[in-house]
C-alpha cells in the first residue's frame, strides 16, 4: 500500500511540475494580449523594436525562403497532379492541393522556420535579460519591459508569421494556376471557382486564426520560457531548450486540432 501512495504521490508532484510553466504561459499570455490593446503601447520606441523584429525575422529571409517554399509547392504540386490524374480524379487535383498545402502545410512551414529562427533568438534574449538582471534594473528607473522589450517583440513576431504566410500562400497560389493551365487566361473562371469553393469565409476566417495562434505561440512561450529562466548563467540553455520544446508540441497540437475540427 506504501508503494502506492509513494507512486501515486510521485505522479502528482510530476504533474504540477509540468503544469506550473504551462500555468506561467497562460497568465503571461494573458497579460501581453490585454496589453496589446493598451494606447500606451504605441509610440516611436515601442514600434522601433517592432520594425527591427519583423526585420529580422521575416524581411532578412524573405527571399531565401520564397524559394523553399515555391520549390516545395512546385514538388508537392507536380506529385498531388500526377497521382490524381493516374487514379482518374484529375478534376480534384487543384482542390487537394490548396487544401494540403495552402491550408495545412504552409502555414506549419512558416510557424516551424520562424520558430527555429526568432523564437530561440527571443527566447535567450529574455532569459539573459532575467539572468543577469537587466528587467529589474529597468523596472527600478521606471522602465516598463513589458511595454518597451517583451510586448514589441510579440507583436513583431506575430506579424511576421502572418506575413510569411500570405507571402508563400500567393506564390502557391501562382505555381498551381501555372501547373494546370500554364501562361494561359482561360482557366482563370475554373481556377477562380475552385478558389472559392476551398476558401469559404468560414475557411478562410479558420486559416487566418489557426496563423495567428501560430503567431502567438512562437512568440509567447519563448518570451515566457525565458522570464522562467533561475538568475543563474549556465541555465539559458535549458531554458532555451525547454521553451523550444514546448513551442514544437504547441504548434503541433494546434495544427492537430484545426485538423480535428475541419475535417472530424
Amino acid at each position: 500500500m506504501r508503494w502506492l501512495i509513494e507512486l501515486l504521490t510521485r505522479s502528482g508532484d510530476a504533474l504540477i511540475a509540468r503544469l506550473v510553466p504551462l500555468g506561467r504561459i497562460l497568465r503571461f499570455g494573458t497579460v501581453a494580449l490585454a496589453g496589446v490593446f493598451s494606447p500606451d503601447l504605441y509610440n516611436s520606441a515601442t514600434r522601433a523594436v517592432v520594425q527591427k523584429q519583423i526585420y529580422f525575422t521575416a524581411w532578412q529571409i524573405l527571399g531565401s525562403f520564397s524559394l523553399f517554399a515555391a520549390l516545395l509547392s512546385l514538388i508537392l504540386i507536380q506529385i498531388a497532379i500526377t497521382a490524381a490524374r493516374n487514379y482518374g480524379l484529375g478534376d480534384y487535383a487543384l482542390e487537394v492541393v490548396l487544401r494540403i498545402l495552402v491550408i495545412e502545410l504552409l502555414p506549419l512551414i512558416t510557424a516551424l522556420f520562424v520558430a527555429l529562427r526568432s523564437g530561440a533568438a527571443i527566447n535567450a534574449e529574455v532569459a539573459l535579460m532575467k539572468i543577469t538582471n537587466e528587467i529589474e534594473a529597468l523596472a527600478e528607473v521606471g522602465v516598463d519591459a513589458m511595454r518597451l522589450e517583451l510586448l514589441p517583440r510579440m507583436i513583431g513576431g506575430v506579424v511576421s508569421v502572418l506575413a510569411l504566410t500570405a507571402v508563400v500562400s500567393l506564390i502557391a497560389l501562382v505555381l498551381a494556376y501555372l501547373s494546370l493551365y500554364g501562361l494561359q487566361a482561360h482557366g482563370l473562371a475554373a481556377f477562380s471557382h475552385i478558389l472559392g469553393q476551398v476558401f469559404s469565409p468560414l475557411q478562410l476566417l479558420g486559416l487566418w486564426l489557426k496563423c495567428l495562434m501560430f503567431g502567438l505561440a512562437v512568440t509567447i512561450i519563448p518570451i515566457a520560457a525565458g522570464l522562467d529562466a533561475p538568475h543563474k548563467l549556465f541555465f539559458a540553455p535549458i531554458a532555451v531548450l525547454a521553451g523550444m520544446v514546448r513551442l514544437f508540441f504547441a504548434l503541433m497540437l494546434i495544427e492537430v486540432g484545426s485538423l480535428a475540427i475541419t475535417y472530424l
